[in-house]
């Protein structure tokens, strides 16, 4: 094939490939949290990381991922702590990391903003092997840690409370989910760019859950829907020459859409394959017990 003819396509399907599997993998997490915007918020941080990494003539990866890091933990914190202006710290949070990039890259000798779009929106001819090496670790971190703690991380997102009577340590698994979602934002935006990540945490998750009825079952579909679009995407804009974040946010959001009119019918056919099993004219959701195919208030919570 063409497109694997050229190094830097090799490289961008890889960090595809890479960025489709890590952002619904921790993106479940943060929607079950009601919190899809962190991304967008991390993504506003992140951008003084980058003009570090022009300032200091060092990989901008590096610097965005500890000042991402530093920018979730700061976030959680509010949180859990902030009151009444726990917003407006927010906010000044989001505002000042933009800005802080856009300043630190005008001071530096090696960056202007037009090297900051690429980060903004996405560059798949950027993709160094450096890059290419540092989104591996810290992916392979975020599938680690999303995959080896689900249970846990599952817990805390469902009900806090509940979670801190069982002893599960709540607090830091709380602040491991806000690092987690920083190192991801830090590996997609190189393809997605800082701007667009948060939609490819979140809505391969929501066009999962259209059709699933379970922890496990939505985490494997947005998975799926996520290397899907990105692979497909980032195929599309060697060949269209349009841009790869826009490309996969948008096919990520049709994905959406055609999973919604798809469930509809489904969930009709699954009620009257109930009704029929059950004989009872009167149940069409299928909630009484004994029937395999209902929806049970347990398949929210099968891990």
């Amino acid at each position: 094939m063409e497109i694997l003819e050229t190094a830097f396509m090799q490289r961008a399907l890889i960090a595809a490939l890479l960025v489709g599997i890590t952002a619904p993998a921790i993106g479940i997490y943060l929607v079950q949290r009601r919190q899809a915007l962190m991304g967008d918020g991390i993504g506003h941080v992140a951008m003084t990381g980058v003009g570090l990494g022009f300032l200091l003539s060092t990989s901008p990866i590096w610097t965005a991922t500890a000042v991402s890091i530093a920018g979730a933990v700061t976030m959680e914190l509010i949180r859990a702590y902030g009151r009444t202006r726990g917003d407006i710290a927010l906010a000044m949070l989001f505002y000042g990391g933009m800005a802080g990039g856009v300043m630190l890259v005008n001071m530096s000798d090696t960056g202007s903003t037009g090297d900051l779009s690429a980060f903004l929106f996405g560059s798949l001819s950027t993709v160094s092997d450096a890059d290419l090496w540092a989104i591996g670790l810290l992916a392979a971190f975020v599938v680690l840690v999303s995959v080896g703690l689900r249970r846990q991380l599952f817990a805390v997102s469902q009900d806090e409370e509940f979670a801190r009577v069982t002893g599960l340590p709540v607090r830091a698994l709380n602040l491991l989910i806000a690092v987690t979602a920083a190192v991801t934002v830090s590996v997609a935006m190189r393809v997605v760019g800082l701007l667009l990540v948060s939609a490819l945490m979140v809505v391969p998750v929501a066009a999962a859950q259209q059709l699933t009825r379970s922890f496990r079952a939505t985490f494997v579909l947005a998975v799926a829907i996520g290397v899907a679009v990105t692979l497909t995407g980032t195929t599309a804009s060697y060949y269209q020459d349009v841009p790869p974040g826009a490309t996969i946010v948008l096919l990520a959001i049709a994905a959406f859409i055609a999973l919604t009119a798809l469930a509809a019918p489904l969930a009709r056919r699954r009620a009257r394959l109930a009704e029929a099993a059950l004989g009872v004219p009167g149940d069409p959701a299928g909630c009484a017990a004994g029937v395999p195919d209902a929806r049970r208030p347990g398949d929210d919570v099968r891990v």
